[in-house]
């Protein structure tokens, strides 16, 4: 690896539609296959060598910061190859309610440094691999992210962005475009310089969205996107955690 980096795992959102699952458990606590979602984030970075880590927290933050310092939680750490660093942004105690993507990652900016990983808490990709090569080849670009896109599932049947698959670019696709589009799976690679539109560190607590950032970078060619076809799941409904801790059989 041509510098070690750090991870970003968004971990703050209330999960309404998750209700009442997430009335008393935050959504990345919620377990899958006996494992709760950030644990699989947590051991899929540890095999690619990425372990340190931030987690952005607000809705019942403390489970979160509590689950890894619990007894279970240290021999989780202590069994990975190398030791487990977690670094915290809690909005909820800094400004009594999360910001949003591009506001909380804004916020985390000084503990995560010039290129980082970011994904979401409450998706499910047990199989994705992160991987040094990726980054590296991140770096040697001058993007200011690269997304990794999954086909369309059930609930997002038109997608969010094209994909130039021969040039390697994600593309901010008008809404008549025949061209197909795909989903963001949450998980990409980025640069601190595609959050300078907002205030260092952001001390006010601003509330941004991240699509717009992205189509704003989109539109100039500066976000490069591959297309992840393993397991992958957005589990944001009781229906799909169900889905996913009882499969169908056959």
């Amino acid at each position: 690896m041509t510098a070690p980096i750090k991870a970003m795992i968004l971990a703050a959102g209330r999960g309404e539609r998750m209700r009442p699952l997430t009335d008393h458990t935050p959504k990345p606590l919620l377990r899958v296959a006996g494992k709760a979602l950030l644990d699989w984030h947590v051991e899929a970075l540890g095999r690619g060598g990425f372990h340190e880590l931030v987690i952005n927290t607000a809705w019942l933050g403390e489970q979160i910061s509590s689950h890894f310092s619990s007894d279970s939680g240290l021999q989780r750490r202590q069994a990975m190859r190398e030791p487990l660093l977690i670094s915290y942004s809690d909005e909820g105690d800094d400004f009594g309610y999360a910001l949003e993507t591009a506001g909380g990652i804004a916020r985390a900016l000084p503990l995560l440094g010039e290129v980082f990983w970011v994904m979401a808490g409450d998706v499910y990709a047990p199989a994705f691999e992160f991987s040094a090569e990726a980054v590296n080849r991140f770096m040697a670009s001058s993007k200011l992210a690269h997304l990794w896109l999954v086909p369309n599932p059930a609930h997002n049947p038109r997608g969010d962005f094209g994909l130039d698959e021969a040039g390697g670019l994600a593309l901010n696709l008008a809404a008549d475009d025949p061209a197909p589009r795909y989903t963001y799976s949450t998980i990409g690679l980025y640069r601190s310089a595609l959050f300078s539109a907002l205030p260092s560190g952001n001390p006010q607590g601003l509330a941004v969205a991240l699509a717009p950032l992205l189509r704003a970078a989109m539109d100039q060619r500066q976000v490069s996107a591959e297309l992840y076809r393993g397991p992958w799941t957005d589990v944001g409904t009781p229906a799909r955690l169900d889905e996913l801790n009882h499969p169908l059989t056959s």
